[in-house]
């Protein structure tokens, strides 16, 4: 099969994230069975989900890791023209739910299979596919854990994101919180007898609203389109009644933050206003206040150095030579970098067309792709070196 092919197989799987991703992964299994190869598989906790990991050549050596998730995020309430899980075939477009984000990628890894095993390897390549990218980089996590117990780890990996094929070396991270407030509820004829949790909610919210500003003035880096870290508040729920004093209110907020950031401090100075300040001042009016804070989601950024290996290694074999901005939006390659597996994002498609209706990745970008995973089998073969 080429790599549209297996594109159309591996779009007909709804993995959206949160449900199985096991009937896919047991596709790529019996792919990579077909070709004597053996593979690892990483569940989450429950079982329903997996990542896989997969080594093809010597395992003594440290090579190159091809990496991509295997979720997608939801369709409901978007505009489709066509069955988002039916690969549609255009001209210049291929159609579907995930095509471009990003199992574009994996089709193109996987399709070069037939290659990669015809002749011994020099060098290994490794295949890692995992499962929750797209609601925190859950799967990756367990993935990475797993790998942190190898003897032997990969060097360098490309993390197959739609980039259009350039070379992007640095994403931020993201940190996300769901904050709970609680107070004391009473008549709003007598507020005074009660403590009002979305009002306190409001200030906190208020607090990380001028943060906000404040960060924009104090680091900066122009490689990225929005060229400092940002916090945002996202959701927000209190109260019952307007006669009602409310006893909780909830929200939820995040922080993605530029990766040479101080996170532990910003996360601190935000938790010190609201323990040190704000719970203080409930606790004396009601001294079974509380404001807890449960993380929802994180993941590093990443920030390759220019002078890295995996930069030179990637202009050797990617027919796009181009390294391109920045980007805010997160992927895996900072967990694995966090490891020593020197990472870079490059992979088919636009971050215009992801989590769209009528999703697609051109074929123009995918042919490209192609030839980047047949250059890397071909150095592969020639050389055990990395430099």
């Amino acid at each position: 099969m080429n790599s549209e092919e297996i594109l159309a197989r591996l779009v007909a799987f709804d993995t959206t994230s949160r449900t199985s991703n096991l009937q896919l992964i047991d596709f790529i299994r019996n792919l990579l069975d077909d070709h004597g190869i053996e593979s690892l598989l990483v569940h989450n906790d429950d079982q329903s989900r997996t990542n896989l990991y997969a080594t093809i050549g010597p395992d003594d050596i440290g090579g190159v890791m091809l990496s991509g998730h295997t979720d997608v995020v939801p369709t409901t309430g978007q505009d489709w023209h066509s069955d988002p899980y039916q690969l549609k075939t255009e001209d210049k477009r291929l159609v579907g739910r995930g095509s471009c984000d990003m199992k574009g990628f994996i089709a193109c890894v996987l399709a070069g299979l037939p290659q990669i095993t015809s002749t011994p390897l020099k060098m290994p390549i490794h295949l890692a596919f995992s499962y929750d990218e797209e609601i925190g980089c859950l799967g990756a996590k367990k993935l990475v854990d797993a790998m942190t117990e190898f003897e032997v780890k990969p060097r360098i990996g490309l993390i197959g994101e739609p980039t259009n094929m350039s070379m992007v070396l640095g994403h931020k991270g993201k940190l996300s919180y769901r904050v709970t407030v609680s107070g004391l509820s009473c008549h709003s004829a007598y507020i005074s007898n009660g403590v009002n949790a979305v009002e306190y909610a409001a200030e906190l919210i208020a607090f990380i609203r001028n943060m906000n500003s404040r960060v924009q003035q104090e680091l900066t880096d122009p490689s990225y389109t929005v060229p400092h870290s940002t916090f945002h508040v996202g959701t927000i729920n209190g109260g019952t009644a307007l006669n009602i004093v409310p006893k909780q209110c909830e929200f939820e907020f995040e922080i993605r933050n530029l990766p040479q950031e101080d996170l532990d401090g910003l996360v601190h100075e935000i938790k010190h206003y609201a323990n040190d300040v704000l719970l203080a001042d409930m606790k004396s009016r009601y001294p079974d206040s509380e404001i807890r804070f449960d993380e929802t989601s994180s993941y590093p950024g990443l920030h390759t150095d220019p002078a890295s290996t995996v930069i030179a290694y990637t202009r050797s074999i990617n027919p796009v030579d181009n390294i391109g901005d920045n980007v805010s939006f997160g992927t895996e390659a900072g967990l694995f970098d966090g490891i020593g597996v020197n990472c870079l994002v490059c992979g088919p498609g636009s971050i215009d067309q992801a989590h769209k209706p009528d999703e697609f990745v051109s074929r123009e970008q995918m042919q490209t792709c192609d030839q980047m995973i047949e250059n890397l089998v071909h150095r592969c073969r020639e050389t055990s070196e990395l430099d």
